[in-house]
């Protein structure tokens, strides 16, 4: 069900996330904040931000409105469990043995009794998502945050996030396993299982969202400090990158309808 080796695809993709890595600037000695790029940065900020107003905002606001909420919870399930074969690989990289097992569980119980991932039965069963992608896999084995960066459409992110982003495109388990039974079609599924996910994600957090981008006084501050925060609590138990959760209750009221 999930890949046993490592392709030479793989080994070539993860190859260039290294490669990428040893780009890294290194930020000076008590530096929490290291943004070298920031007028690049702050420029592809505001094309997001007016991608955002122009396409993403309105578009999310028609799916949100017009597409039932239990039906867009279970497209949210199926984009969750096509990134399980992803996470499972990356707990393995990790040498966490333990969450692999798990999310392989929770992969093979959505999968069946779920229907491809439709509906979650797993969490009920107390297999919970533990996600992972390679910028976790890189943490792990000790690789520096680097500098912040604004990705054109993606956003937020850092230079070993990047690395990763890049690793995690060109690896995707679902394209490995599925592709060759189903060609192109795993990919195109699973490319719009995702961004009817990202519309989601939009509509439900609409206010916080504007609240950042378009109600601060700079949203680009705003946004760099919300993303590291974050990102750094959430590679707490995995890295060295711990800090408080200042945002924890973001999500809260999530599909409260």
């Amino acid at each position: 069900m999930l890949p046993t080796r490592i392709s030479p695809k793989r080994a070539l993709a993860i190859g260039l996330g290294f490669a990428l890595l040893t780009a890294c600037s290194v930020p000076e000695p008590g530096t929490d904040v290291h943004d070298p790029y920031e007028s690049v940065n702050r420029a592809t900020h505001w094309v997001n931000g007016e991608l955002d107003r122009s396409a993403l905002r309105p578009a999310s606001q028609v799916y949100g409105t017009l597409v039932p909420g239990p039906v867009r919870r279970s497209v949210d399930n199926v984009a969750d469990n096509l990134g399980m074969p992803s996470a499972v690989m990356n707990k393995i990289m990790q040498g966490d043995i333990g969450d692999a097992i798990h999310n392989t569980a929770r992969f093979a119980v959505n999968t069946t009794l779920g229907l491809l991932g439709l509906f979650d039965p797993a969490s009920d069963m107390g297999l919970e998502a533990r996600d992972s992608g390679f910028a976790d896999t890189l943490a792990v084995w000790g690789a520096s945050e680097g500098a912040y960066l604004v990705l054109p459409v993606f956003g937020p992110s850092t230079e070993r996030d990047t690395a990763g982003l890049v690793v995690d495109i060109l690896t995707n388990p679902i394209g490995t396993v599925l592709g060759p039974k189903l060609g192109s079609q795993a990919e195109d599924a699973n490319l719009d299982f995702t961004i009817a996910s990202t519309l989601n994600s939009r509509f439900e957090l609409t206010e916080a969202i504007d609240t950042i981008l378009y109600d601060s006084a700079d949203s680009y501050t705003q946004l760099r400090l919300f993303y590291l925060d974050s990102r750094r609590f959430s590679l707490a138990s995995t890295s060295d990158d711990a800090t408080v959760d200042l945002y924890g209750d973001l999500y809260e009221g999530l599909y409260d309808e």
